[in-house]
């Protein structure tokens, strides 16, 4: 199956991503398919691959688990059920604290850490669409980190609402408030970014 074979201004369902059998990676928000970028660039990697590891060993003995796309994150709004489900994500890396949350598809509801790392070209969805949708699911905090100016924001749901922390950059020390004592320099985090 192609994309193009897809009607584009048709609302999907989780029932229908799960049968898809795409070459193309996509992801449903609110029903609605949007295409994931190519490959990710090295950076992206790069950041990912040490964020992961960051929060991997920080995570070791805990009950907490850390999962890196692709890995699907369902989103449900009325119930649990395949064809209720009108969002599934691939965030860069979640981690999920609630073990109940987990089943052999991946996770749904929302994880209590989102990390994406931003790609040429996907910033618009990163910062709006799923932005939105990781508010008002109750992801408790949203990392946005962008590899091409070497910055990290952090939004933490406070009463419903993301408070966003102010714009940091290398010599700052990002401090999560979902994974009590995890830290990262950031510093060290952009350093060989090149």
């Amino acid at each position: 199956m192609l994309l193009a074979d897809l009607d584009l201004n048709k609302t999907y369902t989780y029932a229908d991503y799960f049968k898809w059998k795409l070459e193309e990676r996509v992801e449903l928000i609110r029903g609605r398919i949007f295409r994931m970028s190519p490959a990710p660039n090295r950076k992206h990697q790069q950041l990912t691959g040490d964020i992961f590891f960051a929060i991997r060993n920080f995570l070791k003995e805990d009950r907490c688990k850390v999962y890196v796309a692709p890995f699907d994150v369902r989103i449900p709004r009325r119930s649990k059920d395949d064809k209720d489900i009108l969002t599934v994500l691939q965030p860069d890396i979640c981690v999920i604290c609630d073990p109940a949350k987990l089943d052999d598809r991946g996770c749904i509801g929302a994880p209590d850490l989102v990390v994406e790392v931003l790609s040429p070209g996907n910033n618009a969805k990163e910062l709006k669409n799923k932005y939105e949708v990781y508010e008002e699911s109750g992801v408790r905090e949203y990392w946005v980190v962008s590899p091409q100016d070497q910055t990290l924001i952090i939004y933490t749901l406070t009463n419903g609402s993301y408070r966003a922390s102010r714009l940091m950059v290398a010599g700052d020390i990002a401090r999560s408030e979902a994974l009590d004592g995890f830290s990262l320099d950031l510093t060290v985090l952009f350093e060989g970014l090149t």
